[in-house]
C-alpha cells in the first residue's frame, strides 16, 4: 500500500518540489556552448565565453537547489559573489590578498569601476562545484565527527586546484594580467601569494555560506550528483583544451593530472 504524500521521505518531497530537468537544461546548455568556444578565435571569444560562465553559474546554483531551499543557495549565492568580487578587486587597487592585477576588456564591462561582471560569476562556480566535487570525494567520511571542517578544507583545496589551472587560460584570453613582483616564482604570471589569497577568501567565503547549504530536514542520505563534476572537469578539460592549442604544455600536463586525480577520487567516494 502507498503512503500518503505527506509521508513520504523529506528528500522525496524535495525532489518532487524541485525537478532535475533545469540543471539538466542548463548543464548541457553549458557544455555545448563550451564546445562551440573552441572553434571562435580568441577576439571574438568573449561574449561566448561570457555566455558559458553565466550558463554556469546558472546551472551550479540550480544543482543545489534541488535538495536545498531556493532562497538559501541564492543567498549563499549572493555572498559568494560578493566577498569573490570585492577580493579581486581590492587586489587591483591595493595588491591584496592575490597580487597587483589589472583585467583586460575580455574579462567583460566593469562593476564599479573596479571588477569584471564575470568575476563574481567565476567565484559562483568554483565554489559551488568545489563544494559538491569534495561532497563526493568524502563521501566514505560524511558521519565521523569532523566532517564540516574536512569538507570546507577539501572544498578550499579543490577551489585552489581549479585557480591553478584558470590562470593559464585566463592569461591566453587576456582576462587579466599580473603585475611583475619580487617573487621570481609564478605560474602563468601568477605568484604564490595568488594562490594563498584564494584559500584565505575561499575559507572565508565558506566560513559564511556553510549554515546556509546545509538540509535542516532529516531524510535518508541523497544519492551522488554527478552534475557539478561534470561542470568542474569539464572547465577544466576545456582549460587543458586551450593549452594544446596555444602549445602551453606544462598547463596542459598539470591539467590533465587534475582531471584524472579528481576523477578517480570521486569515483571511489561515490561508491560507498
Amino acid at each position: 500500500m502507498s503512503l500518503p504524500a505527506d509521508f513520504s521521505p523529506p528528500s522525496q518531497r524535495q525532489s518532487a518540489a524541485n525537478p532535475a530537468w533545469p540543471q539538466q537544461l542548463l548543464l548541457t546548455l553549458t557544455l555545448v556552448t563550451a564546445a562551440a568556444s573552441l572553434f571562435v578565435t580568441t577576439r571574438q571569444s568573449a561574449p561566448v565565453d561570457a555566455f558559458m560562465l553565466a550558463l554556469a553559474a546558472a546551472a551550479s546554483i540550480t544543482i543545489l537547489a534541488r535538495n536545498l531551499p531556493l532562497q538559501s543557495v541564492l543567498f549563499a549565492a549572493f555572498i559568494t559573489a560578493i566577498i569573490g568580487g570585492a577580493a579581486h578587486g581590492l587586489s587591483a587597487r591595493t595588491g591584496l590578498p592575490f597580487g597587483p592585477l589589472s583585467f583586460g576588456e575580455q574579462s567583460g564591462p566593469q562593476l564599479f569601476n573596479c571588477v569584471p561582471w564575470t568575476v563574481p560569476l567565476i567565484w559562483i562556480v568554483v565554489v559551488f562545484n568545489s563544494r559538491s566535487v569534495a561532497r563526493l570525494v568524502l563521501r566514505p567520511w560524511r558521519k565521523v565527527k569532523n566532517y564540516g571542517f574536512l569538507l570546507m578544507s577539501l572544498t578550499a583545496l579543490l577551489a585552489l586546484i581549479f585557480d591553478f589551472a584558470l590562470e593559464p587560460f585566463a592569461r591566453m584570453k587576456h582576462l587579466w594580467l599580473w603585475q611583475p613582483t619580487k617573487m621570481s616564482v609564478t605560474w602563468f604570471g601568477a605568484s604564490p601569494l595568488s594562490f594563498i589569497g584564494w584559500i584565505f577568501v575561499t575559507g572565508l567565503i565558506l566560513a559564511v555560506i556553510m549554515p546556509y547549504l546545509i538540509r535542516k530536514q532529516p531524510g535518508h542520505p541523497t544519492a551522488p550528483d554527478y552534475a557539478p563534476l561534470v561542470l568542474w572537469l569539464g572547465a577544466v578539460t576545456l582549460f587543458g583544451i586551450n593549452a594544446v592549442e596555444a602549445q602551453r604544455w606544462s598547463a596542459v600536463a598539470v591539467d590533465t593530472i587534475i582531471d584524472a586525480l579528481v576523477a578517480v577520487a570521486c569515483w571511489r567516494g561515490a561508491k560507498w
